[in-house]
């Protein structure tokens, strides 16, 4: 739910020209990663990450249930990724569910130098069903349930990853606080949420992010950007690829791409990443193609008389 789902093949151009050299996570003989293109982020005042992230949730089956249908592809797209430069994974224990968290730690544990993130607050009762709990006895089981897959004894960034409307936030928040004060969770975030909510959420506990719905063509949370912006917390936008109409033939979007010879998606992930420097987008995809592809996105630099022109394109959808 909170990751994008993969780019499709149709109509894609994998701009190999924006990946050459781009072979390790660190700068290699001057030529500059995805990732590190990106710019950087701090969470929290301390914990320092690459703007583009990657989102976990399509390293499952359909309808984020069960085993992907190929799961040394899915270890291959999390090395690959962070070869690219991606030190910040997003995933839910509730992807799966437990299946996403399992290949993260396959494939990256013990993490030297990338930056877990995991939400709970879900439960799963079949393909495409999603229920909020929020107890804290349950959430309690979540956090240490997910301590267990991903191989750690704390977790960087812990999310709430719904309000559940049965039991007071100030309930849930104040079990994921007790147990950042016994050195379990490092960091909390929330998801899918308003401005009230965030305040309100921020008497209980410090808040160092905030991840909701957000690309060029789905601006409902505008107003949540700016917030964070302003309050300096990470905005993590899922589905940031979206282009919805906007890409056809001879539109605003398809000859700013052709001027950086990028496809739409790269562009409107470009703009996401231009749109306000709070930003820590994180597509999600299965395969590797698709990965290097999005990576791409990082590297395109906007004009501000291009974004403008997309910004304005974007907020009429």
């Amino acid at each position: 739910m909170d990751s994008a789902p993969p780019s499709t093949d149709e109509g894609s151009v994998l701009t190999t020209h924006l990946l050459e050299g781009t072979s390790g996570a660190r700068n290699l003989g001057g030529m500059t990663t995805p990732g590190q293109a990106s710019g950087t982020i701090t969470l929290g005042g301390d914990t320092t990450v690459n703007r583009l992230g990657y989102g976990a949730m399509q390293l499952t089956g359909k309808g984020i249930w069960g085993e992907p249908a190929d799961r040394e592809e899915a270890v291959r797209v999390l090395r690959r990724a962070v070869e690219l430069g991606v030190n910040f994974i997003d995933t839910a224990d509730s992807y799966g569910p437990e299946v996403s968290e399992d290949i993260i730690a396959e494939a990256l544990h013990p993490y030297d130098g990338v930056t877990i993130a995991t939400k709970g607050g879900l439960t799963r009762h079949g393909p495409d069903i999603w229920q909020p709990v929020g107890r804290p006895e349950y959430l309690r089981q979540c956090v240490e349930m997910s301590l267990r897959r991903l191989k750690v004894e704390q977790i960087d960034l812990y999310q709430l990853h719904r309000f559940d409307p049965q039991v007071p936030v100030e309930d849930s928040l104040g079990e994921l606080k007790a147990m950042q004060g016994e050195g379990k969770i490092k960091q909390i975030g929330i998801s899918e949420v308003d401005v009230e909510e965030i305040e309100r959420a921020r008497t209980v506990v410090d808040i160092v992010s905030v991840q909701n719905l957000y690309n060029l063509t789905n601006r409902k949370h505008d107003p949540i950007v700016e917030y964070c912006e302003r309050e300096g917390l990470a905005f993590i936008p899922w589905f940031p690829l979206a282009t919805g109409s906007l890409a056809g033939q001879g539109g605003v979007l398809d000859e700013a791409a052709k001027r950086h010879d990028a496809t739409p998606a790269q562009l409107a992930l470009a703009w996401v990443l231009h749109r306000s420097p709070g930003m820590l987008p994180i597509p999600g995809t299965s395969k590797v193609t698709h990965l290097e592809e999005n990576m791409a996105g990082a590297q395109v630099q906007l004009t501000d008389e291009e974004f403008q022109a997309l910004d304005a394109l974007g907020s009429q959808k």
